[in-house]
C-alpha cells in the first residue's frame, strides 16, 4: 500500500511528521533477501580464494553470530538492539582464515546493495516541501552516524528532521523507540504517521502510540509464498551456488508487481512469474544477437513457431520489427531434409498411435503398400513404432527423395517471404523453447542442400546439450538454462514437465504442415477456447512485467541480466518453481489445460492427472511414479495435485536427491491371504509385505490366469487392527516381471469391496478381532498374469520395521514387526 500525493493544504490539516523505515523501504536492496548482505561479505572478504564452498556456512555462522548477541543482549539489558561490533564479537574468524574487519566489510557491501526507493524518494520530498518535519526510525544494527552514510550515498543532498537508530537508543520500533521519537521531537502522534514494510515493528509498533501506519509490503502473500518456494528450488537445482545475490532481478520483480494493477489470476502469472522468465530469455537472446554482429555479420532472428510466439512478443515489444515468426516444425523441417527413409522412420517411432490419413498428411503422397499396411489394424490405427519398423518394406526410398525436394522449395520460399533480405544474411538465430536442436539440424541439411550458406545458430530456453555433437562445425547451438546451469538430471526433469510452458508460449492455431505461394498452411487446432484465452492472457501479463521492468530497472539502478550466468539460474529456479511446485492457485487455474500432440493427430492428451500418479504410487512405489511416462503431460503438477509434499519428493527425485534405500520399498515379512476359486476351492498363499519409505505397507498379490481366483481374502487384522486404506490396484503381463513394470495401472473401486469382521468408514478401517478380512473380487483376464497390490497405513503401530532373515534359506521370516510405544512386536502372519 502507498501513500497518494495528496494537495498539501489538506495535508497540513491532518499531518505534523512523516517517518519513514529505512530498509526495504525507503532503501532497496539489489538481492533476494537481507541476508544476500552477507552473501557479499563473504565475496567482498576474499574468503571465497580460500574456502571457495563455504559461502552458505559464512552466511549461517553470522546469523548465529547475530542470535547470540542480542540473546544475550536481552539477558543483561533486557533489550535485543545490538551494534554491529557487538555481532561479529561471536564470529567464528578462524574458522574462515579471516583478519580484516567484516564489520566495515559489511558495511561496504551495504553501500555496493542498498539503492534508494524512488517511489519513496517522491512521496519524502514531496512532504518536505509541504513544510511537514520528516525522518527516519530504523530497527538496524548500524549507528546513526553509519545510517546518515548509507542513506546520503544512495541519495546525494538527502537532509532529515530526525534519524533514529534502534541500536543508539537500546530500544526497538516494537518496543520504546517509537516513545522515544514522539518524545525528543514534540510530534503529536495523532497527527503523524508512519511508513514501513514491517507488520509487526513498523504498523503495530507504531499504532500502539497512536500513530497513523501506512503499509509497504515488499511483496504481496501470495507473491512472497511463491519467492520462499524459488529459493528453496534454486538451492536444489543450482547447489553451492549464492542463491541471495541476484542482481536485483527479485527487487524489480517485487516492485514491478506492486506497481501493476490486480488483474485476473492469469494475467498476474504472466507478471509474476513467466514475465521474469522470458525477460531473462529476451536479454540472453539479444546477447548472442550483439556478439555476432560485433563480429561483422549480417544476422537475422527467426522465432520457431508454435511455442516461440511468446518470445517473438516479447522481442518486439523491445526490439521492434527486428525479428521474425517463422511457423516451422519438427514434423516438416525433417521430412524436407530426407534424402531416405530414417528420418522419416524416427519421426513416426515417436507417434503413439496414426492412420492413413494421418500419414498422407505428413509426406503428401498414398504409397498402396501403406494404405494396405493400416488395413490390416482395427479401425485402420497402427502405432507409429509399428509403421516405422514397416516402413522399408512398403516405400520406395526414391519416393521420399522426390517428396523432400517439393517440402524444400516450399519452406524456402516461405522463408524468403518472412524474414526480411534473406539471402543477404550471413547468421540466423533460431529461437526456440528448445530442446535438442532438431529443427536446427534439418535446416542445416536443406540449406546445405540447396547450397545456401548462411549460419545457424540455436537460442533455446532449454536444452539437451548431449545432443548438440553433431552441430555443424560453423553453426552453433547455446541455451539460456544449459547443462552449465543445472545437472542433466535436473534438465530431463524440466522437459519432462514443459508441455505447460509450451502452451502458455504457444500460438492459438494450428501446427503448420506444408506451404503455398509463400503462405503457412496449418492443422487444425483442436484446443478449447477457453484455453487458448487463458494462454492469451498469461502472455499478455508476460508482455506487461518485460514492458514494466524494462522502464523501471534504470530508474531503481537495478541490472538483472548484468551476470549472465546468475540470471539463468535464476530463470531456471523460477521456471522451476512453477513447473515443480506449483501452488493450489496455478493448480486450480491450469489443471484443466490439454496438450495437442502435434504430429499429424488430432489427440488431446491431459495435464493433469492425479488419480493415475496415486495409482502408480500403490502399485509401483514413489521412485517408479516419478519416471512414469505421458500422460499426464504435467508430471509433477499431477503430483502436487495430490499434496504440496507430493511435489517436492518428486522435486528431490529429479534433483538426484531421493536416496532409494530410504523412500524406496522394504520387505518386512510376509502374510498368508486366502485364495477362493471359481470352483469353489480355496487355498492359503503366502504374500510379500514391505514397508515404504513414508511408513506405508504394500501387500502384492501374484496370480496366475490358470489359478481361475475369484476372491481374494486378506486377513488385515493379523497385523493392524486399525489402518487407512489407500487402495487397490491390479497390473496385468504375460509375465509376473512384465505385469509389475506396466504403467497401465487399474484401480479396485472401493464399492467393489467386502468386508468380513471389519468396519469402513471412507479409507479408514477397524477389525473387531484378530479375523477381521478384506475381500477383494478379481475379475477375468487375458494376460498370463496379475498382480494386485494393496496400499495402507497401520494407525495403531508407530512404525513397520524390516525382519531379518531367521529362516537361514535367505528369505524373510513369515512375521511382520513394528516399534510400538513400548518396544519391538511382531505378530505371526501364519
Amino acid at each position: 500500500m502507498t501513500i497518494m500525493t495528496v494537495d498539501a493544504t489538506r495535508r497540513a490539516q491532518n499531518v505534523s511528521a512523516c517517518s519513514f523505515d529505512v530498509f526495504d523501504t525507503f532503501l532497496l536492496r539489489a538481492c533476494t533477501t537481507p541476508d544476500g548482505i552477507f552473501e557479499r561479505v563473504f565475496q567482498l572478504s576474499r574468503i571465497a580464494e580460500k574456502f571457495p564452498n563455504m559461502s552458505v556456512s559464512f552466511v549461517q555462522h553470522r546469523i548465529q553470530a547475530e542470535a547470540r548477541a542480542r540473546k544475550l543482549a536481552l539477558e543483561r539489558s533486557g533489550s535485543t538492539e545490538v551494534r554491529i561490533t557487538d555481532i561479529y564479537k561471536y564470529f567464528p574468524f578462524r574458522l574462515f582464515d579471516l583478519s580484516r574487519d567484516l564489520a566495515q566489510i559489511e558495511f561496504e557491501a551495504e553501500l555496493e546493495l542498498c539503492r534508494v526507493n524512488p517511489e519513496m524518494l517522491e512521496q519524502y520530498m514531496d512532504m518536505r516541501r509541504g513544510g511537514f518535519r520528516t525522518g527516519f526510525i530504523s530497527d538496524t544494527y548500524w549507528s546513526t552516524d553509519q545510517l546518515a552514510q548509507l542513506l546520503r550515498s544512495c541519495s546525494p543532498g538527502l537532509s532529515w528532521d530526525f534519524l533514529y537508530a534502534s541500536c543508539d537508543h537500546g530500544s526497538s520500533k516494537s518496543e520504546a523507540l517509537f516513545e522515544a521519537y514522539l518524545a525528543e521531537q514534540g510530534v503529536d502522534a495523532t497527527s503523524s504517521f508512519h511508513i514501513g514494510d514491517n507488520h509487526n515493528a513498523d504498523i503495530k509498533g507504531a499504532g500502539r502510540y497512536g500513530i497513523r501506519p501506512r503499509y509497504y509490503p515488499q511483496a504481496s502473500a501470495a507473491l512472497a509464498s511463491k519467492l520462499q518456494r524459488e529459493t528453496s528450488v534454486f538451492e536444489l537445482l543450482c547447489p553451492d551456488q549464492p542463491s541471495r545475490l541476484d542482481c536485483g532481478a527479485r527487487t524489480l520483480r517485487r516492485v514491478v508487481s506492486a506497481r501493476s494493477a490486480e488483474h485476473s489470476p492469469a494475467f498476474n502469472l504472466g507478471v509474476t512469474v513467466l514475465g521474469p522468465v522470458m525477460a531473462s530469455f529476451d536479454a540472453f537472446i539479444e546477447a548472442r544477437r550483439a556478439a555476432l554482429a560485433r563480429e561483422g555479420a549480417r544476422v537475422a532472428v527467426g522465432f520457431l513457431g508454435r511455442d516461440g510466439l511468446l518470445s517473438y512478443r516479447v522481442w518486439q515489444s523491445g526490439h521492434g520489427e527486428t525479428g521474425a515468426y517463422v511457423e516451422i516444425n519438427r514434423r516438416v523441417s525433417l521430412v524436407g531434409s530426407a534424402d531416405t527413409l530414417e528420418p522419416l522412420s524416427e519421426l513416426l517411432s515417436r507417434v503413439v498411435r496414426i492412420d492413413a490419413p494421418t500419414f498422407v498428411d505428413i509426406v503428401k503422397v498414398q504409397p498402396p503398400a501403406v494404405m494396405k499396411f493400416f488395413a490390416q489394424y482395427p479401425d485402420g490405427i497402427a502405432s507409429g513404432r509399428e509403421l516405422a519398423d514397416a516402413l522399408p518394406d512398403l516405400m520406395d526410398p526414391r519416393e521420399i527423395t522426390d517428396i523432400a525436394a517439393g517440402v524444400r522449395a516450399r519452406l524456402l520460399s516461405y522463408l524468403r517471404a518472412k524474414i526480411a533480405d534473406f539471402d543477404g544474411c550471413t547468421d540466423l538465430i533460431l529461437v526456440d523453447l528448445g530442446y535438442s536442436a532438431s529443427v536446427q539440424k534439418s535446416l542445416r541439411r536443406i540449406f546445405d542442400r540447396e547450397g545456401i550458406r548462411i549460419r545457424l545458430h540455436g537460442a533455446y530456453l532449454l536444452t539437451l546439450d548431449d545432443a548438440f555433437d553433431d552441430i555443424a562445425d560453423d553453426d552453433t547451438a547455446e541455451g539460456l538454462i544449459s547443462d552449465r546451469i543445472v545437472t542433466p538430471h535436473v534438465k530431463r526433469m524440466l522437459i519432462r514437465n514443459v508441455a505447460l510452458l509450451e502452451q502458455l508460449c504457444c500460438s492459438d492455431e494450428g501446427s503448420a504442415r506444408d506451404y503455398r505461394g509463400g503462405e503457412v498452411l496449418r492443422e487444425g487446432d483442436q484446443r478449447p477456447a477457453a484455453q487458448l484465452a487463458l494462454a492469451n492472457e498469461v502472455q499478455s501479463g508476460t508482455l506487461a512485467y518485460t514492458a514494466r521492468a524494462r522502464e523501471l530497472a534504470p530508474r531503481y539502478a537495478l541490472q538483472p541480466d548484468a551476470d549472465p550466468i546468475v540470471a539463468a539460474r535464476w530463470a531456471a529456479a523460477v521456471l522451476g518453481r512453477l513447473l515443480l511446485l506449483p501452488d493450489d492457485d496455478e493448480l486450480v487455474l491450469l489443471g484443466g489445460i490439454k496438450h495437442d500432440v502435434n504430429l499429424g493427430t488430432q489427440a488431446l492428451a491431459p495435464l493433469l492427472d492425479a488419480n493415475f500418479i496415486n495409482d502408480c504410487i500403490i502399485a509401483r512405489g514413489l521412485s517408479t511414479a516419478c519416471t512414469a511416462p505421458a500422460p499426464p503431460m504435467w508430471l509433477a503438477g499431477s503430483f502436487a495435485a495430490l499434496s504440496p509434499s507430493h511435489a517436492y519428493l518428486y522435486t528431490l527425485f529429479g534433483a538426484n536427491r531421493l536416496p532409494a534405500n530410504v523412500f524406496g520399498e522394504a520387505q518386512c515379512g510376509t502374510l498368508q491371504v486366502g485364495l477362493f476359486g471359481r470352483d469353489g476351492e480355496a487355498s492359503l498363499e503366502s504374500v510379500s509385505v514391505y514397508h515404504t519409505g513414508l511408513g506405508d505397507l504394500r501387500l502384492r498379490v501374484p496370480l496366475s490366469r490358470r489359478m481361475a481366483v475369484a476372491t481374494i481374502a486378506l486377513p488385515l487384522a493379523k497385523f493392524t487392527r486399525h489402518g487407512m486404506l489407500h487402495g487397490i490396484t491390479v497390473q496385468y503381463g504375460e509375465s509376473a516381471a512384465k505385469a509389475a513394470e506396466s504403467s497401465n495401472v487399474r484401480t479396485i473401486a472401493e464399492t467393489r469391496l467386502m468386508d468380513a469382521g471389519l468396519e469402513r468408514s471412507g479409507r479408514q478401517f477397524r477389525a473387531a478381532g484378530d479375523d477381521g478380512m478384506l475381500l477383494i473380487p478379481v475379475d477375468g483376464f487375458q494376460d498370463d498374469v496379475a498382480i494386485y497390490t494393496i496400499a495402507l497405513t497401520a494407525l495403531d503401530h508407530d512404525r513397520i520395521l524390516a525382519v531379518e532373515d531367521r529362516d537361514g534359506n535367505g528369505a524373510p521370516s513369515a512375521t511382520l514387526s513394528w516399534r510400538a510405544g513400548n518396544g519391538a512386536q511382531a505378530i505371526d502372519g501364519n
